[in-house]
């Protein structure tokens, strides 16, 4: 079953770069709509802040890839979607993403102090549903026949659940030498950024690129892709690597993670 999700996962979703890079560009006074479906399948790493019964810290690493959570995929689904007139423009992107399994992720586990020898990991699980959305508006700012040039500014939103468990084969200090580590986030951020292409000549080769940055009270992040894509008559074929990250520091919300690797995928315009 596992098997025949991944399966019918990658054929929904038949994929596409993250946030709408920018097109060939239409300046005339119609509006132009553009919706791509796509699948991104990065690397998830993340370190979580875990506290024991006794009040005490820990951070809890743990990894996964494509090749472990296509098994464990529940569900996902993703989109991109872009209006444009003129030179004005908006943009949406939307991840969801369900992950469960019970092969431990957990790659270390650092205890109080930074001095606990962690033995071997005997087993463990994890199971991570996230809700990634960002909104955002802008306008051109270079559109010549090799280069295209956007300034955007919007917000993004994390909703993530993470919940990761282990069992080591001894004594762990004062962390438990079982035990489970989870953090729940509702995190709107503001965020600015670019995007565009670089065209070849009269060719239908391109390549599209996205960065923003941005943060809210104790929280930092930053997306970027790079690619290279091909032009149709219908629409837009896309490969690139793409990553996001968050970084989270507060009393009670601490969390590093990256989600890098490849994105395949077509646009639709209309």
């Amino acid at each position: 079953m596992k098997y025949l999700r991944s399966l019918l996962f990658c054929a929904i979703v038949v994929s596409v770069t993250a946030p709408a890079s920018a097109d060939e560009g239409k300046a005339d006074s119609e509006w132009h709509f553009k919706i791509t479906p796509y699948l991104w399948l990065p690397d998830i790493s993340g370190t979580l802040t875990y506290n024991n019964a006794a009040g005490s810290g820990a951070n809890v690493s743990a990894q996964v890839d494509p090749s472990s959570y296509l098994q464990s995929l529940d569900f996902a689904g993703m989109f991109t979607a872009e209006a444009r007139k003129g030179s004005w423009f908006l943009f949406t992107d939307y991840i969801y993403l369900h992950l469960s399994s019970h092969e431990s992720a957990t790659q270390s586990i650092t205890g109080p102090g930074g001095n606990v020898q962690i033995p071997v990991n005997l087993g463990g699980s994890q199971d991570v549903i996230s809700n990634i959305w960002t909104l955002a508006g802008g306008a051109n700012l270079v559109h010549e026949p090799a280069v295209s040039l956007d300034l955007f500014g919007g917000a993004r939103l994390l909703n993530l659940s993470a919940d990761l468990s282990w069992n080591f084969a001894g004594p762990t200090g004062s962390l438990a030498q079982s035990g489970n580590a989870s953090q729940t986030f509702n995190e709107w951020d503001a965020i600015v950024g670019l995007k565009g292409e670089v065209r070849f000549g009269e060719s239908h080769w391109f390549m599209p690129y996205y960065a923003d940055v941005g943060g809210a009270t104790s929280n930092f992040t930053w997306q970027a892709l790079l690619g290279v894509g091909y032009r149709f008559g219908w629409g837009d074929v896309v490969f690139v690597v793409r990553s996001l990250s968050y970084n989270f520091d507060s009393k009670d919300n601490q969390l590093d993670m990256r989600m890098t690797g490849p994105a395949l995928g077509a646009s639709f315009k209309f």
